[in-house]
């Protein structure tokens, strides 16, 4: 039987005064008791709404944190909730709170965070809300990171970065696939991109840590926010050269991986990642001898639109738009050069690849197709490896039954 402590108190003032939730477990337990409480499922909507206004007028952190987590805890389970947070214009205030109690109490600070991502990624934000972010909040928070560059595995690096992530997508959402409610914002400004323009060479820890985060990272939605910030820094002029070429180097060894152990059924994944790996190899100092991986990457390429055999099985049916984004990158000059013969006729796409490419392929890469890619968040991307292995296990136990059966 669970151990239940009460206590008894005179006023309101009294609880928070009293530290009865010291911790972060006692905070989460007071939450779900609430959630859980016939109160709040008799009056849910009444309940909600009344936390949410509270957010709009609390300035206490101890409240604060209450309030926090249980919109946080609410949230995820019903997307409602943050729904009512944009509706009602939240998403400035948690910019507010985030910026001017930077140096309040840590805890309060994360979960602030985490509220304004988890609000942001299942829906668009609106315009305005957008607009109001200052240049000073984005340049905050990439500090944030450069500040704990020796701590990778730190509290803050996470929900930080997730959140620079997530205002990047919305800019782009805003920008190149407005909603039939909201105005073309062709001018709004991505501020993210533009403080790496401008600032870049001061935040690189940012850097590296995207990269790292895409090596473990198995939620797809999270791997879709980092490919298309890679997509933006790789095709804006400004920010060509923002890695460092190690750095560069661990990418195309993380994206090669990737895209071999894909399952076949990711194909709008393993799009984004060949939209990006294009300009990553044509614009970024990759393009610079010595030319890192370059047989592994025309071997990776060729694999991936070979019909027949066991490279068909591996990757499944070769689609059009992976023919035609694999034959962009295989143009790419330092990559075309090794695969062209005397007589310049493309060795690759006629041997290596074993199809015929369109002639003069003009490149329809565009921003709006990387934008457009979602994915629902915690739906986890699968692996080829694993595929192979639950199917030869199937095959084994189907094999065992076959063998039971004729002994009996």
């Amino acid at each position: 039987m669970e151990f239940e402590v009460s206590y008894n108190l005179d006023d309101e003032q009294q609880f928070w005064d009293g530290e009865y939730l010291k911790n972060d477990y006692d905070i989460a337990r007071c939450c779900f008791k609430l959630l859980g409480s016939t109160l709040f499922s008799s009056h849910q909507d009444y309940v909600r709404r009344q936390i949410v206004f509270s957010l709009l007028e609390e300035d206490s952190p101890d409240t604060l944190h209450l309030i926090v987590a249980l919109l946080i805890f609410d949230g995820r389970e019903h997307e409602a909730t943050f729904e009512l947070m944009n509706a009602e214009g939240i998403f400035p205030r948690l910019v507010e709170i985030i910026y001017e109690g930077k140096d309040d109490d840590a805890g309060l600070h994360r979960m602030l965070l985490e509220l304004l991502y988890e609000m942001s990624r299942i829906q668009r934000l609106r315009i305005q809300d957008l607009i109001l972010i200052e240049d000073d909040f984005i340049r905050y928070l990439f500090g944030i990171i450069e500040g704990l560059s020796d701590d990778s595995n730190g509290p803050y690096h996470y929900p930080t970065i997730r959140v620079l992530l997530i205002l990047n997508e919305q800019y782009m959402v805003s920008t190149h696939d407005p909603g039939p409610d909201q105005p073309f914002t062709a001018n709004l400004t991505n501020k993210v991109i533009k403080t790496l323009s401008t600032h870049g060479f001061a935040f690189k820890t940012f850097g590296e840590n995207i990269i790292l985060l895409l090596n473990r990272e198995s939620e797809t939605s999270l791997q879709l926010l980092i490919l298309k910030l890679l997509y933006l820094l790789f095709t804006t002029p400004s920010t060509y050269e923002y890695f460092y070429t190690n750095d560069l180097r661990v990418l195309v060894d993380v994206m090669i991986r990737n895209l071999l152990d894909l399952p076949s059924s990711a194909s709008a994944l393993r799009h984004t990642y060949l939209r990006v790996l294009y300009p990553l190899l044509a614009h970024t100092q990759l393009k610079n001898p010595p030319h890192y991986k370059r047989d592994e990457l025309l071997r990776l390429l060729a694999m991936m639109t070979a019909t027949g055999g066991a490279m068909e099985v591996h990757f499944g049916a070769v689609d059009e738009t992976t023919k035609r984004l694999v034959g962009r990158c295989i143009r790419v000059p330092w990559l075309k050069e090794h695969t062209e013969g005397a007589d310049g006729e493309s060795v690759v796409a006629k041997k290596l690849l074993g199809v015929e490419m369109p002639g003069g392929m003009a490149s329809s890469l565009s921003v709006v197709e990387v934008t457009t890619q979602k994915e629902r968040p915690g739906v986890l991307t699968g692996s080829r490896e694993k595929e192979e292995e639950e199917e030869l296990g199937k095959a084994q136990e189907s094999e065992h039954d076959v063998v039971q059966i004729t002994n009996h």
